[in-house]
């Protein structure tokens, strides 16, 4: 199943922890993992997170304070996100197409202002606050759920095809039959479900898939490798992996 890689964290930043659990069986098909992001101590500067493009969704909790929450909006380039010197994140990440919330839900406050929407994702994140990461993930499958039920989320068949047919897939004409469409469908289908058109939907999973395997299965070449990877991260090949522990 489609693993995409943690978000960047400069190798040369000590104190900050990230670790993550798979999700029950039950909800493999929905839910990548459950994660968290935090601070052992009040660090010497501030931190800045990479966040990379990769088609997920995450549902995101502010643990110190859980007024704040969000809705990760989607995006086929890289994002800056700068969390202060003590912070503690939570969240849930959702399998790209999963998301059926519609795009007013999607407000990314997580760092900055309350959460007003109506998804109750802050009385999940009062529930877990006071508790260790192993405590938190029952409360998460128990919310997946609930969202499910609700018809918030869903499996996707389509993008579902398409991520396990991954290997094989060198183009949008590939992604179209690995989903049994024409790429017409594909068009449509991928835009309202996951908010991206079929070129930008590839330009995240290769992307994603050169840093699982050799770029040469996923690009033309290494010119047009080092042009779209430094296009969707801000930083060459070489200099990224100098530079984030990923």
């Amino acid at each position: 199943m489609y693993d995409p890689v943690k978000d960047g964290v400069a190798k040369t930043v000590d104190g900050v922890v990230y670790i993550e659990a798979a999700p029950p069986e039950r909800l493999s098909q929905l839910v990548h993992c459950f994660w968290e992001l935090r601070t052992e101590r009040v660090l010497d500067d501030g931190f800045v997170l990479h966040a990379l493009p990769d088609a997920c969704v995450n549902l995101l909790f502010n643990q110190i304070d859980t007024a704040i929450a969000g809705v990760t909006a989607l995006q086929t380039t890289y994002l800056e996100l700068h969390l202060g010197t003590q912070f503690h994140y939570t969240g849930i990440q959702l399998y790209p197409g999963v998301w059926q919330g519609g795009p007013d839900a999607v407000v990314d406050h997580y760092v900055g202002e309350p959460y007003d929407g109506d998804l109750g994702l802050v009385e999940i994140s009062e529930r877990c606050a006071l508790l260790d990461f192993d405590a938190k993930t029952p409360i998460f499958s128990e919310f997946v759920d609930r969202l499910a039920d609700d018809g918030v989320i869903e499996p996707n068949p389509v993008t579902s095809r398409i991520l396990a047919a991954l290997d094989d897939i060198n183009s949008v004409a590939d992604m179209a039959a690995a989903a049994a469409l024409s790429p017409r469908q594909l068009q449509r289908t991928l835009k309202a479900t996951t908010g991206f058109s079929p070129h930008d939907f590839l330009k995240v999973l290769r992307l994603q898939q050169s840093f699982r395997k050799d770029y040469q299965l996923a690009f033309a070449d290494q010119s047009h490798y080092t042009h779209s990877f430094r296009q969707a991260t801000g930083y060459t090949p070489g200099r990224f992996q100098k530079t984030f522990d990923v």
